[in-house]
This record gives structure tokens, C-alpha cells and sequence, in this order.
């Protein structure tokens, strides 16, 4: 048996042969000439070797163990010290027959034979020629066979091809040995040194790290090109392997290093925090025991807290892990589990303070001090979740800081606008990096309290956005009484009581929230404010805080009634007050600019003043038209920033009966103005229209404002006022305006946004206003302050708004229909 100890660089040969041997570690010229020149003997004592396979002229050291082995070595080395060697088939084999050997082997010169420290024999032999086995003629007590040569074929001396195969195979040796930490360098001057190719490719097969089985194919090829190419196929693949591993090491060794790095930075950091005093760890350990010692929460909760925070003591400061179980205790020991404010019951005074702070908004507060009295009756009543739902700029967010300060509450607001992410709402769960609870939870923590005032605005812009859950649907739990007692957040994975908190949700229109969420809300309406009530918020609220913001006393602005009055009127439109506190802080700057810079100045805010400060009118309030011109009717709308009035206008022309409808209008409002045109054609006998003109003149209805979408079936009584006063050419009285749906059969339904079109109608001097004998019950409903100085008049038949809004006398110079 033997077995391959040869290194690529001859370097365990260099310690077992010493310098008087005959050992050449390579071939020459002159060695390779005198090789080939020698014959193959005709018998060959045969030497199985188990785990290597020997080239021509390579030298490689063998241990021999078995006793046929070590004899047949002994007798050769006695007389001509060459003998055949050949691969077995199977390593496996301890004692191979004939058939166990492969036929090509190559003859072997034993340069000298070794007995070990061990005691095994090794013996070093050099591969002289290759031979073919054509049958043993003894198996005992060694293998013995007739021989032959195997015949190899040489390329010619100058082919470029095979040159530049012969020059690859070097160079990839040359990388092989570079990037290999297990081959010497040495090897390289070796390879350098090799002049025969045959050698060459010899020397590399022998080296290749490949198994027996392949290096036995390798000898086997005759044509020293063709084996040229498949040694060079397997010193591309070793080479790959050897980059690959060495990558896969340098990755490795980057890791370790930064983590001893990182563990030898932190014993330092520990050494030199104990130094100055104990580690800062520590200290945040005894900080959280000290905030729990006092804290009012239950059992659970607590049970909770000291698992939680042993778990926190056995983990490595430095883990990703450590930070997120911090931030969770410390969440856990500052919310205000069972921590209420105590609430002041005195109506009297929370009456006064929502008076202070809010001028009107009557509904609201009685709805605040209802609220107050059964709470101080029951004590234990559960919070009511309101929504408050009306334009911008009336107050509704401020209005939570009001019922806060009536409460003694804390009080705590959270945007919800733009909101698409249900983590938002519920938090993450700890698993993730960079974890934390809900927006629900964290205001709560900032509120220090259990029991604020907790105002969710703009609850109608949430996003509906299913891709990262549905907010909307994570509010449900929140704002149902039933459910909230133990809201469940994944940060906190465990119930906390909201029921204790009185939610307020503000919106501007209903039609965005989900029905679901609606139904567990308490809606309450705020509607725009008339003129009066404008001018007793400026007055009272908003130019004391614009001349505080402005640096401005009390004395040395002065606003009277009727400037007020002329920028509520000509240079805002709106149903709350937003912009006029705008254009107020606008003509407070300017004065501010005289003050500062030492200017005389008109303390007195005159009307021309404001007109020269604020630029030419924005909005001309008197806006009812001229009745002169007929078809043109004054409509009421309803929008989110409150009610607006528009104007329907109707032109007749000479053509072929056909309906143009232009302005931006919805499918419903087309439907409207379908349906008015087809009531008006059915009943033209009655209003003295001879029918033959619908066939003659083509009609044309528009909406101003066409940039502006407009849609709803609420402008169809005055559709059909416009169309009546075209055809008859009649007058439309004069400051007149009109909401209501109608039908084919030709009734006039009611319609919504009532206190809203109202107060556009009032902001535009509108005396007179028609509408649906079903909206008489919302106008008893509104407080009579807003309706002062309007007439209304109730209509269930659309034929009645005739007689109504439409005079008798036509208008000047009329177009005559035939």
C-alpha cells in the first residue's frame, strides 16, 4: 500500500533526502532525451499503489505497509531498482487481484528506500515511461506481467497553438500557487524552471487536486495536447474554489474581528465607566426600579414589568435586542396606567369658560355641560366619543382645549390626516428593529394622565389605503366604549383602558368616514358663523391674540365695527374665521411697521385704510343680479367650507330643440336639468308656451364658475325657475334664492346643508328664499338669530314656484318666440 506525500514545492522531500543523493527534484533536457530513450522492459514486477497515480519523470515518496509490497521494493532495489507501479481501481481494497488494477501504469525508478521513526518503509520513486499490462504471469509472493509501451503522441516543436496552451497552464499554476495558502512559494520557481512541456504537464497532473480516478484518466490520454487541454479545464476550476474560499474567509475574518473589536472596546468602556462611578446600564436598571416603586398599575401589569425587566438584566448591553427591551420598560413605567385627573364639576363654571373661549356654538355646550352633569351625578359614566363635523376655521380643534380647561383635564391632540397605516394606530410588534407603540399609546404617555381630553382631528382624511391595513378600522376599537377598555397595542402586548379618555373627533364632512366608525360617534354639527357673530370673534378673540403675536397693545391699534364689517365682507368668503384673522394680522403688521420704525400712524383703522392695506375688494357681498335679464336664477349650494350660491343662467336660440349643458356639471345635476327641461315641456300649456318652440329654439343652460366641479340634485327647483322665466320671458324677483330637488311627477324634495345656504345667502343680502315644505322642520330648528331679516317660502309642487319667484311683468325688449 502506499500513499502520496508529495508537496508541490518538494519540500518534504527536502527534509528526507539529504544533499549526497541522487534525487532530482526536476527533469532536464538532457534527462528527458535519455528517458525516452530507454525501453520498457518486457516483464515488470507490478507495485499497486492505493491513493496516487505516478507521471512520467515526476519524483513523489510512497509508504509501502504490506509485506508483498515491501518485498517485492526490497529485491528491486538489489538489482536494477526498477519495477511497474499502477493505480488500484478501488482504494478501498487491502489485498487487490488482477482485476482490481487499472492496465496503464507507468515504469518507476526507486531512488531510495527510508525506514521511518515509526517504523513504516518509504520509499521514493521516479516515474520513468509509461507501459500497458497485457497479462500477469505471477501473483505471489508479488504481482508480476508482461509489459509493453504505451505510445503517446507529441505535438510538433513549433506549433503556436500548443505553445500557448503549454504558457496557460504555467501562468494558472503561477495563480494557483499565489492565491493557495497550502502551496509555497517556493513551487513557483519550479514551475518557472520546467523547460519540457511533457514535464510540464506531467509535474501539474501529479499536483492536481483532483481524485485517483481522474488523475488515471489523465495518464491515460496518449496525445500530450489533448491532455494539455483537460489538465488546463482542471486548474480553471481548483482556481475558482481556491478565490471562492478565500473570499468566503475574508469575510469571515472581517466579522470576527470586528466583533472582538467591538467586545474589546466594551470591557474598556466598562472598565473605565465602573471607574468613574458604575456602568451607565446600571443606572438605567435602578431608574426604572425607582419609577416602578411608585407607580399605580395593576397586578398584572406590574407582574408584567418585573418579568420583563429581569429578562432586560441577563441581556448583553451591546445586543440589538437590549435597546428595544429598554425602550419597551421604559413605555411600560411612564404610561399613566391607572394616574386620572381629578375632574372639576362646577357647571357654572366650565359654562363660563366655553363662553370665554368660543363665541355661539350653543349645541356644543349644552352637549359639554350635559355631559359634566351626569358625570358629577353618576361618577362612573363612561366617556362619550363626539364628532364634531363642519367647515374650516369654526373652531372645532380649539374647542377640545376648552373642554379641557372646563374638565381640569389634561388635554392631548393627534393629527389623523393623511393617516394609511394601521402601525400608526396599533404600533409595531417588539420582534422588529425600531419598534414602538402606537401614536394612541405615545399620546397618552405625553398626556401623563388616563383620563385627558383626546382630540382626533381631521378623523374624515384618513386614508383608506388597504395595502399597509386599514387605520380607519384600527379606530374602531378605540372609539367604541365597549371595546376600548382593553385596547390592545402590539408594542405593549397588553390591554390598555382608554374608557376613561373622552375622545373628540373633528371633520369637515361625513361622506369620506367609514359608516362603521360614524355609528360609533356622537355627530354634532357646527355651521358657519353669520356677520354679527364674525364681528363679535374679532372682536373678542382674535384681535386681542394678533396684537399680542404682533407685539402690539390694546391702544395703539384700534378696530371699530364697520371696518371689521368691510373685511368680513369684501375680503373674505367663508363660514368660519380663518381668513379673517388673516387679513386682521395683515393690517396689524402694517401698523406694526409704522410703530417700530417711529413713523406717526393713525391709531384709528379706517375703511380706506383697510382698502389701501388689504387691495381692491376680493368679494362683492351684494351679489344677488339684476332682473333684467331673464333665465338667470340664484341657486343655493352646499359645500365642505360651508354654503355658497350660484347662479343658473338659460339662453334660448334659433335651431332645432337641442340641450347644451356646460359649466363643470355632475351626472346628478345633468339628470336635474333633463328633468326640469321635460316637466317645463309637459306642462307648457299651463305656464301660456306654445309647444311647437321647443322644436324651434335651442336651449342652452350654464353654471359660472366652470372651472369649479359642481354636482347634487339640489339646484333642480332653480333649473327649472330658469328654464320658465326663457320661455315666458318673465321676470325673477328680485333678491331671491332657492334650493330643493325635484321629480319627474314634479314634486320638490327637501334637501340638505340648510343653516349652511343660509348663511350664504344672508352673507349675500338674499332676502327671500324658496325651498322644499319638507325643510320646514330645519328651519325651526335653527336659532332665529340667524334668520332675521329672511322670508321663506314652503313649495311641495314644482308648478308653485312659478307664482312665487316669477313676476309678471317680462323683461325689456323680450325675445319673441315663434
Amino acid at each position: 500500500m502506499s500513499e502520496n506525500n508529495f508537496d508541490f514545492g518538494n519540500t518534504i522531500l527536502s527534509n528526507i533526502i539529504d544533499d549526497e543523493t541522487e534525487f532530482i527534484p526536476l527533469l532536464s533536457s538532457e534527462d528527458e532525451q535519455q528517458m525516452n530513450a530507454e525501453d520498457v522492459p518486457e516483464i515488470l514486477s507490478i507495485l499497486p499503489l492505493r491513493n496516487t497515480v505516478l507521471f512520467p519523470g515526476v519524483v513523489i515518496p510512497i509508504t509501502v505497509s504490506r509485506d508483498k509490497s515491501i518485498k517485492l521494493v526490497k529485491e528491486a532495489y538489489k538489482e536494477n531498482r526498477i519495477i511497474g507501479v499502477i493505480a488500484q481501481k478501488e482504494a478501498s481494497i487491502e489485498d487487490p487481484t488482477a482485476d482490481d488494477l487499472n492496465r496503464i501504469g507507468t515504469v518507476a525508478y526507486i531512488i531510495k528506500i527510508l525506514q521511518m521513526p515509526d517504523g513504516s518503509t518509504t520509499v521514493i520513486i521516479q516515474g520513468k515511461k509509461r507501459f500497458e499490462i497485457t497479462d500477469f504471469i505471477q501473483t505471489e509472493p508479488y504481482y508480476k506481467a508482461n509489459v509493453k509501451t504505451f505510445e503517446s503522441t507529441k505535438p510538433l516543436s513549433k506549433e503556436k497553438k500548443f505553445d500557448a496552451l503549454i504558457s496557460s497552464l504555467k501562468d494558472l499554476s503561477l495563480q494557483i500557487i499565489k492565491f493557495s495558502p497550502n502551496i509555497p512559494s517556493d513551487a513557483a520557481f519550479a514551475i518557472k524552471n520546467i523547460e519540457s512541456p511533457a514535464f510540464l504537464v506531467n509535474f501539474i497532473s501529479s499536483n492536481l487536486n483532483i481524485d485517483v480516478k481522474e488523475k488515471q484518466k489523465l495518464l491515460e490520454v496518449s496525445d500530450l495536447a489533448e491532455r494539455a487541454n483537460l489538465v488546463l479545464v482542471y486548474q480553471s476550476k481548483e482556481l475558482q474554489i481556491i478565490e471562492l474560499k478565500n473570499q468566503i474567509q475574508s469575510k469571515v475574518k472581517v466579522e470576527v474581528d470586528k466583533q472582538q473589536r467591538d467586545y474589546l472596546l466594551n470591557q474598556q468602556l466598562k472598565t473605565i465607566q465602573e471607574e468613574l462611578g458604575g456602568s451607565p446600564n446600571e443606572q438605567e436598571i435602578i431608574e426604572l426600579k425607582a419609577k416602578a416603586k411608585d407607580k399605580k398599575w395593576s397586578d398584572l401589569i406590574k407582574e408584567t414589568f418585573e418579568k420583563e425587566l429581569t429578562k432586560l438584566q441577563r441581556m448583553n448591553p451591546a445586543a440589538a435586542e437590549y435597546s428595544i427591551q429598554l425602550n419597551y420598560l421604559e413605555v411600560l413605567v411612564e404610561l399613566p396606567w391607572e394616574d386620572y385627573t381629578i375632574d372639576n364639576f362646577d357647571l357654572n363654571r366650565a359654562q363660563k369658560i366655553l363662553d370665554q373661549d368660543h363665541f355661539g356654538l350653543e349645541k356644543i355646550k349644552e352637549r359639554i355641560i350635559e355631559y359634566l352633569a351626569v358625570l358629577k351625578l353618576k361618577k362612573d359614566m363612561k366617556s362619550p366619543i363626539l364628532c364634531l363635523v363642519g367647515p374650516p376655521g369654526v373652531g372645532k380643534t380649539s374647542l377640545g382645549k376648552s373642554i379641557a380647561r372646563a374638565l381640569d383635564r389634561n388635554y392631548i391632540r393627534m393629527s389623523l390626516g393623511g393617516l394609511r397605516d394601521e402601525a400608526e394606530i396599533r404600533g409595531h410588534r417588539k420582534t422588529y428593529i425600531g419598534a414602538m407603540p402606537g401614536r394612541i399609546i405615545q399620546s397618552l404617555k405625553k398626556a401623563k394622565s388616563g383620563n385627558p381630553v383626546f382630540v382626533l382631528d381631521e378623523i374624515d382624511k384618513v386614508s383608506n389605503n388597504n395595502y399597509n391595513g386599514d387605520p380607519s378600522s384600527a379606530l374602531l376599537e378605540v372609539l367604541d366604549p365597549e371595546q376600548n377598555i382593553d385596547f390592545y397595542d402590539n408594542f405593549l402586548e397588553t390591554g390598555y383602558d382608554l374608557s376613561k379618555v373622552m375622545f373628540i373627533a373633528t371633520a369637515n364632512t361625513l361622506s369620506t368616514i367609514q359608516p362603521a366608525l360614524l355609528d360609533r360617534m356622537e355627530i354634532i354639527d357646527i355651521s358657519g358663523y353669520i356677520v354679527e357673530e364674525k364681528i363679535e370673534i374679532a372682536k373678542q378673540h382674535l384681535l386681542p391674540k394678533q396684537l399680542a403675536e404682533h407685539g402690539v397693545k390694546k391702544s395703539q391699534v384700534i378696530f371699530n365695527k364697520k371696518v371689521i364689517e368691510k373685511i368680513i365682507d369684501e375680503y373674505t368668503r367663508e363660514s368660519g374665521v380663518r381668513g379673517l384673522e388673516k387679513n386682521i394680522a395683515k393690517v396689524i403688521r402694517n401698523k406694526a411697521k409704522s410703530i417700530a420704525s417711529n413713523e406717526p400712524y393713525e391709531k384709528n383703522v379706517s375703511e380706506s385704510e383697510v382698502a389701501k392695506i388689504l387691495g381692491i375688494s376680493h368679494f362683492q357681498r351684494d351679489k344677488s343680479i339684476s332682473n333684467n335679464v331673464a333665465g338667470v336664477v340664484t341657486g343655493l349650494a352646499w359645500t365642505a367650507v360651508g354654503g355658497e350660491i350660484l347662479y343658473i343662467e338659460v339662453s334660448i336660440s334659433k335651431g332645432k330643440g337641442n340641450l347644451t349643458l356646460t359649466g363643470n356639471l355632475g351626472d346628478v345635476m345633468k339628470e336635474s336639468a333633463t328633468l326640469a327641461f321635460e316637466y317645463l315641456k309637459a306642462h307648457s300649456k299651463t305656464l301660456n308656451i306654445d309647444s311647437l318652440v321647443f322644436d324651434n329654439w335651442n336651449v342652452h343652460i350654464h353654471v359660472p364658475e366652470g372651472a369649479t366641479p359642481k354636482d347634487g340634485p339640489s339646484a333642480g327647483i332653480t333649473m327649472f325657475t330658469a328654464l320658465a322665466s326663457a320661455f315666458t320671458q318673465r321676470k325673477v324677483k328680485q333678491k331671491i334664492a332657492m334650493t330643493g330637488e325635484i321629480t319627474l311627477r314634479g314634486k320638490v324634495l327637501p334637501v340638505g346643508g340648510i343653516k349652511e345656504k343660509i348663511l350664504a345667502a344672508k352673507r349675500s343680502k338674499i332676502k327671500e328664499i324658496i325651498l322644499s315644505e319638507e325643510n320646514r322642520k330645519d328651519i325651526e330648528d335653527i336659532n332665529p338669530v340667524y334668520l332675521e331679516g329672511l322670508t321663506f317660502s314652503y313649495i311641495s309642487e314644482m308648478i308653485e314656484v312659478i307664482d312665487v319667484a316669477l313676476l309678471d311683468e317680462k323683461v325689456k325688449n323680450p325675445i319673441i318666440l315663434a
